[in-house]
């Protein structure tokens, strides 16, 4: 298929829809980057949404695109897709991210996604054309992740008190509202670096999959920094509905409780985008914050919104892959 065949005007469009997904992955995920600095009070909430947007951008400075080639060509067979599966998969992400946003959850832009392109290839074409490896990858790290970001915020946590252990609670403080900074900073530039490049890989997929761009072809420098530019923008605006549940319903947060959170979550987020592998940063940092509750008193954590949390994280995948399929079967008529 050419890029003629499908028309310049489709071609415009499914991007623009690619970078709409882009710009609400990062409304949606706002709150993974500033809840904790917005809950422990260290930043003012406009200020923090700034601060998280120019650290999402920054991140195109320190980042290779493997997860993009892992999007773009580790998940489904590229010689499957069309502008229909690109439409489906794109529709089914954000209805999803849609739903989960409105009711306030926490779910997993990047898995909504990953379940969009899955949902519409096998609607086109059934199981067939999915790669086993890029999806257990990627299925695995829905339980890594989130773990992994437990024990570091954790241990972290245990690791900090011990060293302060002599250290009046008011220098603590003032220390670790200098330090929540820091740690604020790293997070977010994981954010981005993960995030972003999944955008970027689908429309690599879709400039492949159209003929506009060969297979060994490098992704286009124009679609790297519109796509960490919608990100950016989309976390400037800030998603308030889920910060509250993040920041507040599931522990109460310290800066000091903040920093091992945060700290723990961006290191997660850096082990994954340099292995390739597209995570959920909803996933790490609530494992991270439920952690550090954890660690000061199993109490201190609200199961109940955490239990909550993880059922939109269950049927992340199953949900957009749904929607994707019908996406898919309306873009028939539609293209």
């Amino acid at each position: 298929m050419s890029g003629t065949e499908i028309g310049i005007g489709t071609l415009a469009l499914l991007v623009a829809l690619a970078l709409a997904f882009d710009f609400m992955n990062g409304l949606h995920d706002a709150a993974n980057s500033i809840a904790t600095v917005v809950s422990t009070g260290v930043l003012k909430p406009h200020h923090a949404v700034a601060f998280a947007a120019a650290f999402n951008f920054l991140a195109i400075l320190v980042f290779q695109l493997k997860v993009a080639a892992t999007v773009g060509k580790g998940i489904v067979d590229p010689a499957v897709v069309d502008h229909y599966v690109i439409f489906g998969a794109l529709i089914g992400a954000i209805a999803w991210n849609g739903i989960t946003w409105w009711a306030g959850l926490p779910s997993s832009s990047s898995h909504a996604l990953i379940g969009g392109l899955i949902g519409a290839v096998v609607a086109k074409a059934g199981a067939g054309p999915l790669i086993g490896s890029g999806i257990g990858k990627t299925v695995l790290f829905i339980l890594v992740a989130p773990a992994l970001g437990f024990i570091l915020g954790s241990a972290l946590l245990v690791l900090v008190s011990w060293i302060v252990r002599r250290t009046t609670p008011a220098r603590i403080d003032r220390w670790f509202r200098r330090l929540q900074l820091v740690s604020a900073g790293l997070y977010s530039l994981g954010h981005g670096g993960n995030d972003a490049q999944k955008t970027i890989g689908i429309i690599w997929l879709l400039l492949i999959s159209s003929g506009s761009l060969a297979a060994n072809e490098p992704v286009p420098m124009w679609v790297i920094v519109s796509c960490y530019v919608a990100i950016a923008m989309g976390t400037l605006l800030g998603g308030w509905r889920i910060v509250k549940t993040m920041g507040q319903r599931i522990t109460k947060l310290k800066p000091v409780g903040g920093f091992c959170a945060e700290t723990g979550g961006a290191i997660t987020l850096f082990v994954a985008t340099g292995l390739g592998i597209p995570v959920s940063t909803t996933h790490t940092i609530t494992g991270a914050i439920v952690g550090v509750g954890a660690t000061r008193k199993m109490s201190a954590v609200r199961w109940g919104v955490a239990g909550g949390i993880v059922w939109a994280w269950i049927f992340t995948i199953p949900a957009s892959a749904f929607m994707a399929a019908v996406a898919w079967w309306i873009g028939q008529y539609l293209f």
